[in-house]
Parts: structure tokens; sequence; C-alpha cells
């Protein structure tokens, strides 16, 4: 009965120790406040005075709280619903191009290349990010125009008699501005997500019989699909509300719904610009809730666990 007393008595932790766990207990839930409490004042708020702001009135030069439905009817006709419509189909011709070239990069880094050689590659592709955003477009004009590199070149090899004319102020010159914008945020989800595959997978496939192409249709591809489409969202979403590459590189009257916001809120009305932003919020919004029910985040995150192990 002693000895049983004493054995409790020894495994009964000390009153400090009980404290330090509470404390360390209350400092994780502290640490785990802090990002949402960041993200509540600095993402949820001005999101929601956003879409609270699309149901105001305007009167003149001002507006006033109320809960009106003009601006969202505004957009219905008009040459509003056409920029909508360019918008949403030069969004996801760049995505759809993007994610073409960042998948064959991120599967090039991820399959063929060694792990230390990916990762400078990887942080290379972060380079153009510290020049001027601007700065970059802007020198996509010394390079396409009439008298740039490029015309300069094909006119000296043979390739055309003038220089062309639709590689700057167009279609083209707006969608190569959004792929090199876009496109490199595109890899880094892509090879997380192709970095995590189980390489006992694509041998095994291999040891059947199967084909490299039908290996990767059939493994690497469906595996790989958190991936693609957390590419696609980044992608999509941003290009969307761009407002600079249209403007440096469509020329004048090439309108995305980018420019329409701007516009809007040059002559303060701040209604018809907040519902413009609330749709493409609701676009956001919609495309991460199908991302999150779709697919499970520890496919996307393994590489990142791996690494942190």
């Amino acid at each position: 009965m002693l000895a049983l007393e004493h054995r409790q008595q020894i495994a009964k932790p000390p009153f400090s120790v009980g404290w330090r766990g509470f404390w360390q207990a209350w400092g994780r839930r502290v640490l785990l406040c802090l990002p949402l409490i960041f993200v509540g004042i600095f993402l949820v708020v001005p999101l929601g005075l956003t879409v609270m702001i699309s149901f105001w009135e305007r009167a003149g030069l001002k507006f006033r709280p109320a809960f009106s439905l003009a601006s969202y009817v505004s957009l219905i006709g008009g040459a509003r619903l056409d920029v909508l419509q360019r918008s949403l189909i030069v969004a996801l011709e760049a995505t759809a191009l993007s994610l073409v070239i960042a998948y064959a990069i991120a599967y090039f880094l991820a399959r063929k290349v060694e792990p230390a050689t990916a990762r400078i590659v990887l942080v290379l592709f972060t380079v153009p990010f510290l020049i001027n955003y601007i700065v970059r477009n802007v020198s996509y004009t010394v390079l396409l125009g009439r008298t740039g590199v490029v015309n300069t070149a094909l006119v000296a090899a043979g390739v055309t008699d003038a220089p062309l004319d639709w590689l700057l102020y167009s279609d083209f010159a707006v969608l190569l501005g959004l792929v090199s914008a876009y496109m490199p945020f595109m890899i880094f989800p892509l090879f997380l997500s192709i970095g995590a595959i189980d390489r006992q997978y694509i041998e095994a496939s291999a040891l059947l019989g199967a084909s490299p192409f039908t290996t990767f249709r059939t493994i690497t591809l469906p595996l790989s699909l958190p991936g693609v489409f957390a590419a696609a969202l980044f992608g999509f979403v941003g290009c969307l509300g761009e407002s600079a590459v249209p403007i440096i590189l469509g020329g004048v009257g090439y309108e995305l719904i980018g420019n329409t916001i701007t516009s809007s809120m040059d002559v303060l009305n701040y209604p018809l610009a907040a519902a413009l932003s609330s749709i493409v919020i609701l676009l956001m919004l919609l495309l991460m809730l199908g991302w999150y029910l779709v697919f499970d985040m520890r496919s996307f995150l393994g590489r990142i666990l791996e690494w942190r192990a």
C-alpha cells in the first residue's frame, strides 16, 4: 500500500510543471490568434466593406449608405458587360497557356533535376520580381515595337518584309504580358504537387509495362491535380483583375475589368467600383471553395511537410 502511494506521488507532476503546460497551451493559442486577427483586420474587414459599399447609392459626386442594386443592374447592359466577358476570355486564355508552360517546367524540376539544383532554379524565377512591375511591362514596348529588337531581327533575317504591327498594342501583347507576369507564380504549387507524388507509383507503372505517356496520364497528372487547380486559381484571379498590362501593352481603348474598376474610382463612382470588385471576389471565393471541397490539402502540402521533417 505504501509502495502504491509512493508511485502515485512520483507520477504526479509538480505544480510548476502544470503551470508550464498551461502557459505553453495559451502561448500556442495566442500565436495562432495573431495571424487570424491580422487576416481579419486587413482582409476580411476590407472585403466586407467593399461588398457593403457596392449596395450604396451615388448622389452626384457623393454616395450615401443604402441597399440598392443599381450598380449591379448597370453591369447587365452596356459596354461593362462586354468588358467583363472579354476579361473572362483573356483570363482563361492566359491561365491555360501559363498552366501548360508552368507544368512543363515544374515537371522537369521535380522529376529530372536534383533537388538542390531545382531550388536554385526556383529562386531564379523570383529574380524578375525584384524589378518594378511597371518597368517590366514597359520593357516589352521596347522589344515589340516597330523599331524594337524583335521586329528588327525579323526584318534583318528576311522573315518579314516590314515590321509586324500586331506584336504590340494587341491581344498578343496583352497575353504575353499576362503570361510573363503570372506564370512564375504557378510553377511553385505545381512543383510541390508533382514532387509530393510517391516515386514508387511511377516505378510500379513502369514494371507493369506502361509507357511513359500512360504513366503520366494515369498517375502523375491525376495525383498532381491539386497543384494544377491551385496554380490555375492563382493565375486566373490575377489575370482577371489585372489593370497595368492592358494599359501598357494593349494601347488606347483596350480595357479589362481591372481598368473599369480604376476608371470608376477616378470618377468617384465607388459603388460601381465596389460592385465590380465584389464580382471578382465572388469568383475567387467560389474557386477557392471548390478547391477546398474537392482536393485534400495534404496531397498539396506533402512536399512542404517532407522538407519540414
